[in-house]
């Protein structure tokens, strides 16, 4: 059962205030498992699903954290995305306690294998790349192979046949997140939802704009120490048209999201794929100005005395390459290409 928004906002400030202002430390000790806790024994990992008339609320939700730590956001983000495609799936009574990730990244030399199937329980066999939170977290759902088609796989991150190998995560930024390689060796899962199911359901989308509103949440925290550095008697006019361009990102990034949030709630089953690109192709966008607007203003000491802003800084960049970039852009320019004239007015 989800809370209101405003309980919602009292527990968050209070959970997360001497958190995000904590000594800087990008260890993977840190204690964001901790708060990660707190939050889901408060049941603040208890959002409005998306498609179900609050998506706004969950966003917001989910951009509250991002101010606060996108270390934190990332985890969380992942864990009630789980928790919202077991839902999805028909696969609630699964989502026992714990934390939860998600999994779904197929490069080219990482991929986990189906190698035995009773039921709806698996045998995987292979290496899963991108697993982040793998060191302290307790479940996830990744995607394995079977038939040539995806089939999403729930698993418990306390077995011996899985072996998790840390030695390629070097970050600075996201360092707290640890996006480790694990190696499956007849490991055992449980099957969730139909093959394909995965990426073919409406939630793959309303998913992918979610991380597009912790991307915000981070910029607009990076932006309030703008505002405040303008919000003087007399503030430096430079510094101020930086804070207007800021606020312009900020504005149209914001407005794109809500859009976005009013669309999948009116139409949840809907293919939601062109306009959840089109929000993160505008949000990227947002972030990449406020990053350069903020830092020209600001100047150096934010960077190195202040543990909060640092850490933001240094971890949003990383953060924001969940975007493919160009990428992106040219699958969205392609679908642009083929509506109607007009598709632009005003």
């Amino acid at each position: 059962m989800s809370i209101s928004h405003n309980d919602h906002s009292s527990a968050l400030e209070r959970l997360l205030r001497e958190f995000a202002n904590r000594p800087q430390a990008l260890r993977v000790d840190d204690p964001l498992l901790e708060v990660l806790r707190a939050l889901q024994a408060e049941q603040l990992d208890r959002l409005p699903l998306p498609g179900h008339g609050s998506t706004l609320q969950r966003w917001q939700v989910l951009a509250h954290v991002a101010a606060c730590d996108l270390g934190l956001a990332k985890l969380y983000e992942g864990h009630t995305d789980a928790l919202a495609i077991l839902a999805e799936c028909a696969a609630g009574h699964h989502a026992q306690t714990g934390i939860w990730g998600v999994w779904a990244a197929e490069p080219p030399d990482a991929r986990v294998q189906i190698i035995a199937r009773e039921g709806e329980e698996v045998r995987l066999q292979g290496r899963k790349a991108w697993c982040s939170g793998a060191l302290q977290i307790d479940r996830a759902l990744i995607t394995a192979w079977h038939d040539n088609q995806p089939q999403l796989v729930a698993i418990a991150l306390d077995q011996p046949t899985q072996r998790i190998n840390a030695g390629n995560w070097q970050a600075q930024g996201m360092a707290s997140t640890a996006s480790v390689d694990i190696e499956f060796d007849n490991a055992s899962g449980i099957a969730i939802g139909s093959p394909g199911q995965y990426l073919a359901r409406p939630g793959f989308w309303h998913g992918g704009a979610g991380i597009a509103a912790c991307w915000y949440g981070a910029a607009a925290a990076l932006a309030t120490y703008l505002r405040e550095h303008c919000h003087k008697p007399r503030p430096d006019p430079h510094a101020c048209a930086h804070l207007g361009a800021v606020d312009a990102a900020l504005y149209g990034a914001r407005a794109a999201l809500r859009e976005c949030a009013a669309f999948i709630d009116r139409e949840p089953g809907a293919d939601a794929n062109l306009h959840v690109r089109r929000t993160r192709a505008q949000v990227e966008h947002a972030v990449d100005q406020v990053l350069h607007h903020v830092g020209r203003a600001l100047g150096a000491t934010p960077f190195c005395r202040n543990s909060h802003f640092a850490r933001l800084s240094a971890d949003l960049p990383v953060y924001l390459r969940q975007s493919h970039a160009e990428r992106d852009l040219a699958e969205l320019g392609q679908q642009l290409a083929g509506l109607p004239a007009g598709a632009w007015q005003l």
